[in-house]
């Protein structure tokens, strides 16, 4: 049996983000089943999803408030979930590509955010979150002091000059 590396989880309002993601990881030499490039016309989704499940070494869900809702989506992580309960194998990747409240046993695992992120970052993060890579950012993070930023003072005659004559 040919196996993938990722199932690419998803509810059908996420479809755009799930393309890009299978795009990225297969330009990177990752394999991938997604729904919408691997599930041919006159196929039975269910019996496609479980198949998806049990080729794929790894499931990556699209975290979205569509996606907790969804009834079919709910078997596909929760079966990856009980494959590897306690996250040593990395079985369950989420990536959170919109805002949603996260409860239960999908609320203790670490997922990959593309919140407020612009296409470079989240592309870069992906791909260090998936090959468990360091998240150290490639540039220095500013000093988190708010009062680093203020202008220092001025000389009181209202020069800049601190050394009048």
């Amino acid at each position: 049996m040919i196996t993938k590396d990722f199932f690419i989880s998803y509810n059908k309002a996420d479809k755009k983000w799930a393309e890009w993601i299978a795009w990225i990881l297969e330009e990177n030499g990752f394999t991938t089943v997604i729904q919408a490039w691997d599930f041919g016309p006159g196929s039975n989704f269910v019996l496609e999803m479980q198949k998806a499940a049990e080729i794929s070494n790894r499931t990556i869900a699209i975290l979205s408030d569509n996606y907790l809702k969804s009834l079919y989506t709910q078997p596909e992580w929760a079966a990856a979930l009980a494959q590897d309960p306690t996250g040593n194998s990395r079985g369950l990747i989420p990536v959170r590509v919109k805002e949603c409240d996260l409860k239960g046993l999908l609320s203790q695992i670490v997922y990959i955010d593309f919140m407020e992120k612009n296409e470079d970052d989240a592309e870069q993060e992906l791909l260090q979150g998936i090959r468990q890579e360091r998240l150290k950012p490639s540039k220095r993070p500013g000093f988190p002091n708010p009062f680093s930023n203020e202008t220092k003072p001025t000389y009181p005659d209202g020069s800049n000059n601190i050394n009048p004559q």
